[in-house]
């Protein structure tokens, strides 16, 4: 156990800079440090003495980096919605919902269904102006005027 000390106290620092190189976190990579010399102590029968001691713990640190990487990409993001804080608040965004339906059903056609299909059914451009028999320059020019009417009723 007294060589791995020696190991962890002679590489440490080495190892810890060039995660932080990499990631940028002094948490983050004093964490994968940790987690690089486990998985040296690990996998010492593998060391076989063709490189140097420090090259081979960064090809580890490296490697647990990229694996810490791919695992955040993997983990769905949990963003918690900032308007959405209290009950409260969560019924005041439903009225703002509603009274935004209520102007939009008041528009007249093209300009509801345009943001209908385009708010609610999600559809691109081009795929309003096939739908409605017009092109997608058609479609965009007719959704930047039903906003600009949205606001006009907004402001009245």
């Amino acid at each position: 156990m007294g060589q791995l000390d020696e190991i962890y106290q002679k590489y440490s620092e080495r190892v810890f800079k060039y995660l932080m190189t990499l990631c940028r976190n002094s948490d983050l990579a004093e964490e994968l440090t940790q987690e690089t010399f486990y998985k040296a102590i690990q996998s010492i029968h593998r060391y076989n003495g063709s490189s140097k001691m420090s090259v081979w713990l960064c090809q580890i640190a490296k490697h647990t980096y990229y694996q810490y990487v791919d695992k955040q990409k993997k983990q769905p993001k949990m963003q918690e919605d900032p308007l959405v804080h209290s009950s409260e608040q969560l019924l005041i965004t439903q009225e703002n919902k509603v009274e935004l339906y209520r102007q939009i059903h008041d528009l007249k056609e093209p300009y509801k269904e345009i943001l209908l299909l385009r708010l609610l059914g999600g559809l691109s451009f081009q795929e309003i102006g096939d739908v409605l028999g017009k092109n997608e320059n058609w479609a965009r020019v007719n959704f930047y005027r039903a906003k600009l009417k949205l606001k006009e009723s907004y402001l009245i």
